[in-house]
């Protein structure tokens, strides 16, 4: 695995970081830092096949709409099952460039990937419920935190986003979200408001019919 880590983008801590379109130039852009397991794709524990990857259409579309409205998609993910040795960055590579290619044929783009292998007792910055993996691609792509969303399925993703400097996240129904809602609820204050119990559609409609908002 080791020889493997070669190939692909991965940064002086270790973290997948592929930046996959060139950094914006006329202003900074809003973004949707999005989680991708239980979010964007069924929830698979420790997901290392391509044939597994089943897409979550609400979130399809909200990626299409995203991008009709000059918002970037920057996804982020915690791989511990890489740091447990459960598979390597070529099947986690695998698994993405299926779900790369699905977004596309959509109609859709992601700008920008980030994934943290650290184990969860590791508090690694990279690794939700810490920001590390969102300020990156804050970095990367002059994103405008102050406009910007956190989407996932678990309270780490929205504490993440509140860590990061994220005014909204939105606790989607899949994966762990029905389970996680009352702890997500619980972290809400005036400077992070979360919604619960609502499908993406909604936060498509408000990225649709107002994009100031975000």
């Amino acid at each position: 695995m080791g020889r493997n880590n070669l190939l692909f983008p991965l940064d002086d801590f270790g973290m997948w970081r592929e930046v996959r379109i060139p950094p914006g130039t006329s202003g900074r852009r809003a973004a949707l830092f999005l989680d991708r397991d239980g979010t964007l794709i069924e929830l698979v524990n420790y997901i290392e096949k391509a044939e597994d990857v089943r897409l979550i259409a609400d979130a399809i579309r909200l990626i299409v709409h995203a991008k009709k409205n000059n918002i970037a998609i920057i996804l982020v993910t915690n791989q511990s099952g890489i740091g447990r040795g459960y598979f390597d960055w070529e099947d986690f590579a695998s698994v993405q460039n299926t779900v790369n290619k699905a977004v596309a044929l959509a109609g859709g783009q992601i700008d920008a990937i980030y994934a943290c292998p650290a184990l969860p007792e590791s508090n690694a910055m990279c690794r939700k419920p810490n920001p590390g993996m969102l300020l990156a691609g804050a970095s990367d792509l002059g994103i405008d935190l102050s406009r910007s969303w956190v989407v996932g399925d678990t309270v780490s993703d929205m504490v993440a986003g509140a860590r990061a400097g994220i005014p909204n996240g939105w606790l989607v129904n899949t994966g762990y979200g029905l389970q996680d809602r009352e702890k997500a609820l619980n972290i809400a204050n005036s400077k992070f408001q979360v919604t619960v119990g609502r499908s993406l559609v909604g936060l498509e409609n408000l990225i649709t019919t107002n994009v100031d908002v975000i």
